[in-house]
């Protein structure tokens, strides 16, 4: 009786004794792939060859312990990792890394904005009131002069200071700063948009780039996120609302992210909780279908959300 062994090294025939009778070495980590044309070679020298059984296994492992095979082993072991390691990124990672830095984006531009409008009023306070969205602050800021916002908005006189050119140039470019991070904020949406288009198509129809993007990120894989039960998809985001709600009792949440979502924000307050739950569960199928790699049906529960909550 005869055993069969293979690892990373190569294939290796042992005699009832364990010790190595015959063997074929691998050179390289693909010939380590392709072990299945050697092991048929060594079986067409020896017949009957079997498996190593498992009360025997550790023995044999204790062979390659030996200064003879053990570098070899090592080092082949390490490249081995490193290509599972290379081969394991895919578009779950590209993915979750992109909504992360827009997240990011979100804060640094929320919270420089903010010194923007607290620097900027210095100069001229009444537009804080006049302008409420933040692009738009943003732009005027940079492209219009104390004068003519003053002629546009109808201030008829202002409380701000009269600042010399040197600091209203230094306020002009933090305002530049915030819209080339916006700016980036947009061509990462875009670039969201085209890796979802062809790897989650149907949640990026249903959801949107934003919340797709948001609910793979906290589910760490579209994998992951495709397995979750509907209930789980529709809190994903409200963690710490549930933790509250385990452990004092206060009102349980019901929506995390999807929260966001056109569908609910128009279900008027009493039916956003069932709102919830009916997309939850489209997204959790969505999920199911794009990991899957089923049809596209996303447009079909779409119009089934909208005729429901009408």
């Amino acid at each position: 009786m005869k055993y069969l062994f293979t690892n990373i090294i190569g294939s290796f025939v042992l005699d009832q004794k364990l010790e190595i009778v015959d063997s074929i070495l691998f050179k390289t980590v693909k010939e380590y792939k392709s072990k299945d044309e050697c092991e048929e070679r060594l079986k067409s020298k020896h017949t009957e060859l079997e498996s190593v059984p498992k009360e025997k296994m550790y023995e044999v492992l204790k062979i390659f312990k030996d200064k003879k095979y053990y570098p070899e082993f090592y080092q082949k072991n390490i490249i081995l990792t490193k290509e599972c390691v290379r081969q394991a990124v895919a578009d779950d990672w590209l993915i979750i890394q992109a909504i992360a830095n827009i997240n990011e984006l979100d804060k640094s531009t929320n919270l420089l904005t903010k010194r923007l409008r607290e620097w900027y009023s210095l100069y001229l306070p009444e537009l804080d009131q006049k302008v409420g969205n933040q692009e738009n602050y943003v732009e005027l800021v940079i492209t219009k002069s104390k004068e003519e916002l003053v002629k546009e908005f109808s201030i008829t006189e202002s409380m701000g200071a009269d600042l010399t050119e040197q600091h209203v140039e230094e306020i002009v470019l933090l305002a530049k700063q915030i819209k080339e991070l916006q700016q980036l904020r947009s061509i990462h949406e875009n670039y969201l948009e085209k890796i979802m288009k062809k790897y989650t198509p149907n949640l990026l129809e249903l959801a949107g780039v934003t919340i797709a993007a948001k609910l793979i990120e906290l589910s760490r894989s579209l994998k992951r996120l495709a397995l979750l039960p509907a209930s789980t998809v529709q809190l994903l985001g409200a963690e710490k609302a549930l933790f509250r709600h385990i452990k004092t009792g206060s009102r349980s949440p019901k929506h995390g992210v999807i929260f966001q979502h056109p569908l609910i924000q128009t279900a008027g307050h009493k039916n956003q909780g069932r709102a919830a739950r009916m997309l939850a569960d489209k997204l959790s199928l969505c999920a199911r279908l794009d990991y899957f790699k089923g049809e596209f049906k996303a447009p079909d529960y779409r119009k089934m959300l909208e005729e429901k909550l009408k």
